[in-house]
C-alpha cells in the first residue's frame, strides 16, 4: 500500500485560494453563464452577481487507483445478443438535474450550483479586453510614483533591516579586525609547542601570556556591531501613466426608436464599467446628439429623453473642438466609440467622412463605430468603410439585436497580441 501525502502549508485565506482554484478550474462554464447573463439583464441590474450551473458530469474529481500493471490477457464467454463491434447503449433511469419524467429505478446526481459574487462577475465580463494602442505618455499627478529597491544603507527603519547584509558586514568586520591576531595566535601556538618540547620555561610562560592577551583581545570583538546594520534602500521614482480620454457619441435622433436606444445604452454602458474598473485615469466625455450635439454629464447621457432629427456631423464637430481645447494629443491617449443606427443624410455622411479622415483619425489611438439595425446598411455605414480603408485603426461592426451587444463589445476591445 502506498500513501501520498500532501505537507503544504495551507493559507491564511484557504477558503478564498480554494475558491479562486475552482473558478480557473471551471473557466470555461463560467463565462458562458456570464455572457448568457448579459444579454438577458436590464440596463439597471447588469452588475449584479449570478448564478451558475455546472452539470454533474463536469465535477468529477481525479483519483488514484492500483493498476493491474504488466500485460494481461482475459476470455469472456460470448452471448447470443452481441458481437465483437458492437455498441453497447448506457443503462437509463435516474440522471439527476430534473426535467425528466420519473422512474422507479436508476439514481444520479443534481447539477452544481453556485453564485457568483459582483467583483468576480466583473472579473469575467472584462476578462482579456483593454484598450488598443494605450500608451505611457505623460506623468500627471503627484500621485504617479512608485518605490524601487536601490541597494542597501547605512540608516534606516528597523522594518527595513536586511538580516542577511547585516551578518554579512558583521562577518567582514570580524574577519578584517581579528586577522592579525589568529595569525599571531596560530604561529605562538606552534612556537609554544616547541618551547614546551625543548624545556624552556621561562619562554614558554612569556609566550603563554602573550597567547592569553591575544586570545582576549579577539573575543572582545563584538559579533554585531552598529557600524554592521544594513538597511533595504527604495527611493521613489516618477512613473510615466497611461492618461486616456473616451469620447462617447450617441446617437438620439428620432429614427432611434426606444429599442434601439436601449441596445446603445447597454453598450455605452458595458463600456463606462469597463473603463472605471480597469484604467483609473481615464476622463470619460458624453456627447448626445439629433440635429445638433451637446455634451452631457453621465445620467443625461443615459436617461434623458431629448430626441429630433439627424445630423452626424455635428456630434464630430463637438468633439473635434472639445478635443483640442481639452486633450492634447501629445499628452493624452484619445479614444472615441460612436453609435448610431446609420440613418443620417447623404450629404452629411460625406461630410463626416471627411472629418474622420482629416481631421480626428489622425489624433486617435482608435475609433470604434457601432451600427444598430436590423435593416439594410444606409450612407453612413458606406462612408465609414472609406474612413476604415484609410485608418488601420478605426473599426466598425454591426448588432442587429440585444444578443450581438456583449461578442460586439468584446471583439471591438479584446487583448491585441504583441
Amino acid at each position: 500500500m502506498s500513501y501520498i501525502i500532501d505537507r503544504r502549508l495551507n493559507s491564511k485565506n484557504k477558503n478564498a485560494v480554494n475558491r479562486q482554484r475552482f473558478l480557473d478550474r471551471y473557466r470555461g462554464h463560467i463565462k458562458r453563464a456570464v455572457s448568457d447573463a448579459v444579454d438577458k439583464r436590464s440596463i439597471t441590474d447588469i452588475d449584479r452577481g449570478e448564478q451558475v450551473t455546472i452539470p454533474a458530469r463536469d465535477i468529477s474529481e481525479p483519483v488514484f487507483q492500483h493498476g493491474s500493471g504488466g500485460r494481461r490477457s482475459s476470455v469472456h464467454p460470448g452471448n447470443r445478443e452481441f458481437v465483437t463491434g458492437d455498441r453497447i447503449p448506457r443503462p437509463g433511469g435516474g440522471g439527476g438535474g430534473g426535467g425528466g419524467e420519473a422512474s422507479d429505478s436508476g439514481e444520479g446526481v443534481d447539477d452544481f450550483v453556485f453564485q457568483l459574487s459582483r467583483e468576480e462577475f466583473l472579473d469575467y465580463l472584462f476578462d482579456e479586453l483593454e484598450l488598443p494602442n494605450l500608451t505611457k505618455r505623460h506623468l500627471k499627478g503627484d500621485a504617479s510614483f512608485k518605490y524601487e529597491r536601490a541597494g542597501f544603507s547605512t540608516d534606516g527603519v528597523p522594518a527595513k533591516l536586511s538580516v542577511f547584509r547585516t551578518l554579512q558586514a558583521a562577518k567582514a568586520r570580524r574577519i578584517a579586525l581579528g586577522g592579525y591576531s589568529r595569525f599571531r595566535i596560530r604561529e605562538l601556538e606552534e612556537t609554544l609547542a616547541d618551547a614546551a618540547g625543548d624545556g624552556d620555561e621561562v619562554k614558554a610562560v612569556r609566550l603563554r601570556a602573550e597567547l592569553g592577551r591575544l586570545q582576549r583581545r579577539e573575543r572582545r570583538l563584538p559579533f554585531l556591531d552598529s557600524t554592521d546594520l544594513r538597511y533595504n534602500l527604495h527611493v521613489k521614482r516618477p512613473v510615466p501613466t497611461s492618461q486616456a480620454v473616451m469620447f462617447c457619441l450617441m446617437d438620439v435622433s428620432g429614427s432611434m426608436d426606444q429599442a434601439t436606444k436601449d441596445m446603445a445604452k447597454r453598450f455605452y454602458l458595458l463600456l463606462y464599467m469597463f473603463l472605471k474598473r480597469h484604467y483609473e485615469r481615464t476622463e470619460v466625455v458624453f456627447i448626445r446628439h439629433h440635429t445638433t450635439a451637446r455634451e452631457v454629464d453621465e445620467h443625461d447621457f443615459f436617461y434623458s429623453r431629448e430626441t429630433g432629427g439627424t445630423v452626424v456631423s455635428s456630434a464630430l464637430h463637438l468633439a473635434y473642438d472639445i478635443l483640442r481645447e481639452r486633450y492634447d494629443p501629445s499628452v493624452w491617449n484619445i479614444y472615441a466609440a460612436q453609435a448610431s443606427d446609420g440613418d443620417n443624410w447623404d450629404s452629411d455622411s460625406v461630410l463626416c467622412r471627411d472629418l474622420l479622415i482629416n481631421r480626428l483619425m489622425p489624433l486617435m489611438r482608435y475609433y470604434a463605430y457601432v451600427e444598430i439595425t436590423p435593416r439594410q446598411h444606409q450612407s453612413l455605414w458606406y462612408a465609414y468603410q472609406e474612413v476604415k480603408a484609410a485608418h488601420p485603426h478605426f473599426a466598425m461592426e454591426e448588432i442587429a439585436g440585444a444578443s450581438e451587444i456583449y461578442p460586439v463589445f468584446r471583439e471591438l476591445f479584446r487583448r491585441q497580441e504583441a
